[in-house]
Order: structure tokens, then C-alpha cells, then sequence
């Protein structure tokens, strides 16, 4: 990950692809990275094989993401729902994190990557969840992209768990449930401080959300592509900021008319 995130810090201006406007990238992706169990079975591979390559794939995206100059990327590593899988599976999972974090913290460090975990952590593995309390420390103080991984996230929980800690601070006399608005209600989620995302792609042809970013996805543009996350490239990134900037943003708004001479 190191060599073109390394790269990005010393560009003032980055390179993109050809068609793409720097003007008009957004400030911050989402990804759902479905597909890792579909790649693996098309080769014939155990699914834990597709999860090895959905982590290098999203090595890739984080890594054109900085040197593109997109300030926030917010990957769906792990959801509520995913303990649900058989035991083996989220036993490899939670394993493969703790793995790809030791080896990939000091990259981070070094390439200005500041990363967040955004969820429930308390039921991981101890291990994991001080592996993920130091690379949060460590990395706070960085001046690069924001790298939010979303680790036992379920956006519903999330929506619950702010309104229990409005309702607590109300109950303590804290706070008048009169002064509750949106951006009050936004200060008690996981991304608090992050500005929502403008984009969120999913791979794998699915059309849905997965209870995923349920209050933060309101106005965001979805990109929607039939590639398997483990095939998630250059191309297929170029391709969904492509179609974001196709894309008219009025935010319930009328579109502009064109002036007429």
C-alpha cells in the first residue's frame, strides 16, 4: 500500500484519469463490498479466499482514493448481521483483521492514512479491538484521507443508539428533547464529525443498502456495478466517479434552467 499513498503526499495536484473532473470528485465514497464468496466459488476456491483478495482490493480503492485527492472513504468490513455466518468463517474474519491491521499499521502512519472503526466493538476479540484502539490513536493526528471501517456496524443499531443517548442526557436534565435536531441527532452517530458521503458504490449487482449508513446515505448518488469486490480496479472505480459526475445533485431541490439568450 505504501509506494503510490507515498506518491500522493508529495503531489500538489493529483493525476487522474482521463474524463475525470478534480472539481467535481466527491468528498467522500462509501463501499459495500459484496461478492468475495461469489469470486471464490467461480474458481472453485473456499470462500475464505475471496475475503484474502477483497482485502487487497480494498488496499487498492484506499490507496487511489488518497492519491485522487477523495478526503473520506467508509468501507462495510464487518455488519451486525454477519455473525451469522458459520463459525469458521467469522473466526478467518476477525483473524484476517487483526492480521491485515499489524502488518499495514505502520504504512498507514507513514502515508498519512487516518483511520477509524465505526461500530459496536465491544464483541470482537480483545485482541482486535486493542489493535484497533492503537491504530486509532496513532493515526488521529493524521493529515490524509479519512479510512472509516465500519466492524460489527448495523445502521438501525446505530440510529438506536443515538436516540438511547439523547434520551439519557434528557433524563439527567441535560438536555430539553426541544433542542433536538438533525445536526444534534448527527453528533451522537459513529461517523460524527464526518461529513456524509456523496457516493456509495456497491459491487456485486445487488440492489440495497444492507442497513448500512441509514441516516448518513440520504442524499447520496449510489453506483451500482455487476463487478465482484475482489475485481474492484482502477477501471471500475474510474467508472463509478464517472457516473457521479454525470449525475445532477439537487437535494430535493428543482434543477437549475438554462439561460436562454
Amino acid at each position: 500500500m505504501s509506494r503510490a499513498l507515498a506518491t500522493a503526499s508529495s503531489r500538489t495536484q493529483p493525476v487522474l484519469p482521463v474524463g475525470l473532473d478534480a472539481a467535481r470528485l466527491p468528498a467522500h465514497v462509501a463501499v459495500i463490498m459484496d461478492g468475495n464468496g461469489r469470486w471464490a466459488r467461480r474458481r472453485g476456491l473456499p470462500r475464505v479466499m475471496g475475503h484474502r483478495e477483497g482485502v487487497e482490493a480494498l488496499k487498492r480503492t484506499l490507496r487511489l482514493c488518497s492519491d485522487w485527492g477523495i478526503g473520506a472513504l467508509t468501507a462495510y468490513a464487518f455488519s451486525t448481521e454477519n455473525w451469522n455466518r458459520p463459525g469458521e468463517e467469522v473466526s478467518f474474519l476477525m483473524t484476517l483483521f487483526e492480521r491485515v491491521l499489524a502488518r499495514e499499521l505502520e504504512g498507514l502512519e507513514r502515508e498519512q492514512v487516518r483511520i477509524r472503526f465505526l461500530g459496536d466493538l465491544e464483541p470482537l476479540p480483545p485482541g482486535l479491538r486493542e489493535l484497533i484502539a492503537n491504530a486509532t490513536a496513532r493515526t488521529a493526528a493524521n493529515s490524509g484521507i479519512h479510512f472509516n471501517v465500519c466492524t460489527n456496524y448495523g445502521g438501525r443499531a446505530e440510529l438506536v443508539h443515538a436516540a438511547r443517548r439523547l434520551a439519557e442526557q434528557a433524563a439527567r436534565g441535560e438536555l430539553d428533547p426541544a433542542r433536538i435536531d438533525e445536526e444534534l441527532f448527527a453528533a451522537q452517530l459513529h461517523t460524527a464529525g464526518e461529513p456524509d458521503p456523496d457516493l456509495l458504490i456497491r459491487t456485486s449487482g445487488e440492489q440495497r443498502i444492507s442497513n448500512f449508513l441509514l441516516w448518513q446515505l440520504a442524499y447520496a448518488e449510489l453506483h451500482i456495478t455487476d463487478v465482484l469486490w475482489p475485481d474492484f480496479n482502477e477501471a471500475a472505480l474510474t467508472t463509478a466517479l464517472l457516473d457521479y459526475q454525470n449525475r445532477q445533485r439537487r437535494f430535493g431541490g428543482v434543477a437549475p434552467t438554462p439561460h436562454q439568450p
